[in-house]
C-alpha cells in the first residue's frame, strides 16, 4: 500500500513550501490534518494542489478518502480530478456513499470513468444506479463492453454472473503453446489480471482449461489440448456468490470458469471477488445475528438506520411481555422473598448468554454447511452435554455465593438447581431454533435471536421461580 509521503512539499504564494501532512497517522488511522489540507483544496477548487495531495494514491486508499469527506465535497473531489480520478475507488465505499456519489456526477462522467474499469468493477458501480441511468451509460460505451455489462447485469443479483470479469483469454484446442503465447504477446487487451487459458470450441463450450505455470513449461510445438486440464472448474452463472465462494474456500481454487445454462464460456470469476464475497457474508451474518439489517452501513442516515433496527426491537418487546407474563404468575412468591427477585436477573441473564453462544456457532455452521441432516443429533448431544456441565459448575458457584449472601443455603440450592436447568434448555434452544428455521426455509441468522431470547428467559424464570415457590411452600 502506498502512502503519501510526509517530506512531500508544496509551493504557495508566499514562496515558502508546507509539509503536506501524511495521509495515515503512525497507528494507521486517517490524519485528520490531511483531511483538513484535502477539504480546503476542494472548497477552493485547488485541483493541482488536490492532485498533489492523491497523488499514487491506492483506490482503497482513494475509497477511505471519499468516505472521510463531508458529502458535498465527496463529489466535487471527483470533478476536480478529472480524468486522473480512478472509477474503481468507487467499489471500495459503503453501497450508501457509492448511491450518493453517482446521483451527484453526471452521466457522462460516470460513462468515461466506467470505461476504464474491470468488468466486475463496473458492474458493481451499474448496479447502483437506477435501471434508466444504467441505459443512459451503457449506450455510451462501445458496443462489445455494452453487450457484456448488460449480460452480466441481466443475471440474478448476487450471483456468480453478476462478480465474474467478462475478460478472459480462450483459444481453440488445436492452437499449439508458440501460438498461444506468440497471441497473448501481441494481444493490446490482455485481461489485468489471469491464471489460467481457457479452451473452447467453436461455439464457446467450455472444452478445458491450461494454468499459467504448465503453458510455459510445455514445448512450444505441443498442442493446448495435449496439456489441457478436461474437467476445468466452472461455476454456473446464475450460482449464487456464497455457493460458489465455498466451492473456492473448499478445493482452495484461484480463478474458475463462468458458463451460461447452455455449456457457453461467459466469464471468469477470481479469488480477490471471492474474499470480498467472503467479507460480505460474514458481515451480513454478524450484523443479522444482532438483529440489524445486512444492508446496515456507517453512513446510513439516522431515520434508515432507526426503520432498520425497529422491526427486531418491537419483537424483542413482545417476547418480553410473554415473559413477564411468567414473572407474574409468581407474584405471591416474590412478595414473600425479596431475594428471588434479587437473583432472578441473574439466572436469566445466564441463560441468554449461554444460548447465544450455542446460537452463534450453529449459525455459522449452518451457513458454512459444516452442520447438517448427517451431524445434527451428534452436535445436539455436545451442546446439550456442554449446557449440563456449565450449570453443574455454576450452581456450585452460584449456590456458594448465593448461600453466604441471604444467609441461607437452600437458596443456594435452589439458584444452583434452577441454573443446571436453564443453561441445559438454553443449549438445546440454542441448537434447535436455528436448525428448526434452517430446516423450514428460513435464515437463522435473522430469525434465531428472537426465539432464543424468549425461550431462555421463559425457561429461566419458570424454573427459578417454580423450584423455589416449590421448595419454600410460598
Amino acid at each position: 500500500m502506498q502512502e503519501v509521503d510526509d517530506k512531500t512539499l508544496l509551493p504557495n504564494p508566499d514562496g515558502a513550501e508546507p509539509v503536506i501532512p501524511a495521509f495515515r497517522d503512525e497507528e494507521g488511522e486517517l490524519n485528520p490534518e490531511f483531511l483538513a489540507a484535502a477539504a480546503d483544496a476542494i472548497d477552493a477548487s485547488e485541483a493541482d494542489l488536490l492532485q498533489r495531495l492523491v497523488e499514487d494514491f491506492h483506490e482503497s486508499e482513494m475509497g477511505d478518502l471519499l468516505e472521510a469527506l463531508q458529502p458535498e465535497h465527496r463529489h466535487r473531489l471527483i470533478e476536480l480530478l478529472g480524468s486522473s480520478f480512478d472509477f474503481a475507488a468507487l467499489t471500495e465505499v459503503d453501497e450508501a456513499v457509492r448511491e450518493e456519489i453517482l446521483e451527484e456526477l453526471e452521466t457522462s462522467t460516470v460513462a468515461e470513468g466506467v470505461r476504464d474499469l474491470d468488468s466486475d468493477d463496473a458492474i458493481t458501480i451499474l448496479e447502483s444506479l437506477p435501471e434508466d441511468e444504467q441505459a443512459e451509460v451503457l449506450d455510451q460505451l462501445p458496443a462489445i463492453e455494452r453487450v457484456a455489462l448488460q449480460r452480466s447485469l441481466d443475471y440474478p443479483e448476487d450471483s456468480a454472473g453478476r462478480r465474474m470479469q467478462t475478460e478472459f483469454i480462450a483459444v481453440p484446442p488445436f492452437w499449439t503453446v508458440g501460438q498461444t503465447i506468440d497471441f497473448m504477446r501481441d494481444a493490446p487487451d490482455l485481461p489485468e489480471t489471469f491464471y489460467e487459458i481457457f479452451v473452447i470450441d467453436p461455439a464457446a463450450h467450455l472444452l478445458g482449461s491450461v494454468p499459467l505455470d504448465r503453458l510455459l513449461r510445455s514445448k512450444r510445438p505441443v498442442t493446448i489440448q495435449e496439456i489441457m486440464n478436461d474437467e476445468p472448474d466452472r461455476m454456473e452463472a446464475t450460482q449464487h456468490q456464497e455457493e460458489v465462494a465455498r466451492l473456492f474456500e473448499r478445493y482452495n481454487l484461484v480463478s474458475a470458469a463462468v458458463v451460461d445454462e447452455g455449456g457457453r464460456l461467459v466469464g471468469t470469476i477470481l479469488v480477490d471477488d471471492i474474499v470480498d464475497v467472503l467479507e460480505e457474508e460474514a458481515d451480513a451474518d454478524i450484523k443479522q445475528l444482532g438483529g440489524v439489517k445486512s444492508d446496515e452501513e456507517l453512513s446510513d442516515t439516522i431515520l434508515y438506520i432507526q426503520r432498520s433496527r425497529f422491526p427486531w426491537l418491537f419483537a424483542n418487546m413482545c417476547t418480553a411481555f410473554v415473559a413477564a407474563s411468567v414473572i407474574r404468575l409468581f407474584e405471591d412468591s416474590l412478595e414473600r422473598m425479596v431475594a428471588l427477585a434479587i437473583l432472578m436477573p441473574i439466572v436469566a441473564s445466564m441463560g441468554g448468554n449461554a444460548g447465544t453462544q450455542t446460537m452463534t456457532v450453529a449459525v455459522r455452521a449452518l451457513a458454512t454447511r459444516e452442520l447438517g441432516r448427517a451431524n445434527a443429533w451428534r452436535i445436539i448431544r455436545r451442546e446439550a452435554a456442554v449446557g449440563v456441565l456449565n450449570g453443574m459448575v455454576f450452581a456450585v458457584i452460584m449456590g456458594t455465593l448465593a448461600g453466604f449472601w441471604f444467609q441461607s443455603m437452600e437458596i443456594g440450592f435452589v439458584i444452583g438447581l434452577a441454573l443446571v436447568t436453564v443453561l441445559f434448555f438454553a443449549a438445546l434452544g440454542g441448537i434447535f431454533v436455528p436448525l428448526t428455521l434452517n430446516r423450514m426455509g428460513v435464515d437463522p441468522a435473522v430469525s434465531s435471536g428472537p426465539f432464543v431470547t424468549s425461550i431462555t428467559d421463559i425457561v429461566g424464570f419458570f424454573a427459578f421461580l417454580g423450584i423455589a415457590t416449590a421448595w419454600f411452600n410460598l
